[in-house]
This record gives C-alpha cells, sequence and structure tokens, in this order.
C-alpha cells in the first residue's frame, strides 16, 4: 500500500503542476527527481527538442547526469540521441560492452560511474519532443513494471510540456521550449555564483536556487537572472555572511 500512495502522489504532484504560468524548468526537474525515487536507477536527465529539432538538456537529478548529458549532445552520440530519432525505447544493460555502439559515450558514462542506461522516448501521438536517460550504477536492465512506470512519468512531462495552448500553436510550443532553454542558461550561471561565493557544489547550489524560489515564491528563473544581475533583492542569497534557510529536499 505504501509503494501505491507513493506511486499516487507522484501523479498527484505532476498533475497539480500543470496549471497556467507553471514553471517548466522546476517542472521538469521535479520529474527527473520523481523518476529517481520511484524506479530502480541511480540518476536521470532530461533532454528536450527546440524550436528547430536540436536536442538540449533540460534537467538532471545530479551534476554528474548533468555533465554526461551534456558530452552526449557535443559528441553526438548516446542514447538518448538514438532514442529521439527511432522514436522508440534504447535500453543498454551494460556499458561496459558498449563500445561499439558508444565509443565515446559509453567510456564517459563508465567514469562517471554509471554501468546502464534506458531513454525514454516523450511523445504524444505522433509527436515526439525530447528523450529521458536512466542511469544505473550497476549492470542490468530495468523490469517490465519499472519500464512501463518510466514511460508513464515521461508521458506525464509530455502532456505538461505541450500544455493546452501549445498543442493547438505549434509555434508557442517553440517559443515556450525557446524560453525554458534561455531560463535554463541563466540558471547555470546562477549556478556558479552561488557555488563561487557560498563555496557550494554545483547539486548543492542549484537546490539552494530553487529552494529560495519556492520558498518566496517566485520563478526559478526569474531568481536565477537576479542573481547574475548581484540584485539588491536576493542579497540574502548572494551575501555569504547571511544564512539560508533549509533547502526543499523533494
Amino acid at each position: 500500500m505504501a509503494r501505491e500512495q507513493q506511486l499516487a502522489g507522484a501523479f498527484v504532484e505532476l498533475a497539480d503542476t500543470l496549471v497556467a504560468g507553471f514553471d517548466v524548468i522546476d517542472f521538469l526537474y521535479l520529474l527527473t527527481q520523481r523518476c529517481v525515487q520511484l524506479l530502480d536507477i541511480d540518476a536521470a536527465g532530461l533532454l528536450l527538442a527546440d524550436g528547430r529539432g536540436r536536442l538540449e538538456l533540460m534537467a538532471a537529478s545530479t551534476e554528474q547526469a548533468r555533465l554526461l548529458e551534456l558530452f552526449q549532445l557535443q559528441n553526438e552520440e548516446g542514447p538518448c540521441l538514438d532514442c529521439y530519432r527511432t522514436r522508440e525505447p534504447v535500453a543498454c544493460d551494460d556499458l561496459g560492452a558498449a563500445g561499439a555502439r558508444w565509443p565515446r559515450f559509453a567510456e564517459a558514462a563508465q567514469a562517471a560511474g554509471y554501468m546502464a542506461v534506458q531513454a525514454l522516448p516523450m511523445r504524444l501521438r505522433g509527436e515526439i519532443i525530447g528523450a529521458t536517460n536512466l542511469f544505473r550504477v550497476a549492470p542490468g536492465h530495468l523490469d517490465g513494471e519499472a519500464l512501463h512506470l518510466g514511460q508513464a512519468l515521461a508521458d506525464v512531462a509530455t502532456i505538461g510540456i505541450l500544455h493546452e495552448r501549445a498543442l493547438r500553436e505549434r509555434e508557442l510550443l517553440a517559443e515556450q521550449l525557446q524560453a525554458a532553454l534561455n531560463s535554463r542558461v541563466l540558471i547555470e550561471q546562477a549556478k556558479g555564483v552561488l557555488a563561487e561565493r557560498r563555496q557550494l557544489g554545483m547539486d548543492e547550489a542549484f537546490t539552494t536556487l530553487r529552494s529560495y524560489a519556492r520558498n518566496h515564491n517566485r520563478q526559478l528563473s526569474d531568481v536565477a537572472r537576479a542573481v547574475t544581475e548581484n540584485s539588491p533583492d536576493v542579497a540574502e542569497l548572494t551575501n555569504p555572511l547571511r544564512p539560508l534557510q533549509r533547502a526543499d529536499t523533494d
């Protein structure tokens, strides 16, 4: 029963995010966190296609996963790219034996501590907008139940991103995804500022930034912009001499 309640709670939480003006970046980060919690995996990353159909990193559950996803994009090689191109799930139970398939990605993934990966398409009917990567530190495959649940989570995310107005207007979808990409760049810059000023790791810097935005009922991208511009209204966040509230963990 506890497992069923956990699953129900996750879907209600994700569905509750699908309201007018919802924060896309925060929504996608929440999705990667719930994938790690609910599936037998150790990290998750999420790539979305921009207006030109080019995949971009939008969210990752850890800094290691984020860097690995960037490596995949920069080298144009890896499971998420194959998944997006074929529109079908892509799995590798043992990255140690995937040298011929993804020579650079397999080596980088193992160096990051991951030995297995599963990519799931983010699609609705005939439209695909990205892919979700699920990483494991031990070789092996996800069982059927976990794969089904993982795809269901990806489907929820897809519906959220497409949204009501975006379903009617393709141009609006392109604008929304481009805005989210621009926000992601701002957030990465703000993470660097906080990491330097408060002597934090990049994961902790992002959690601190996200917690501040939620506690002050502000958009994550707005807070990130204020941090990069050294705005006085976020002085309590950027000033290393001021104590911070405890960061949210979800």
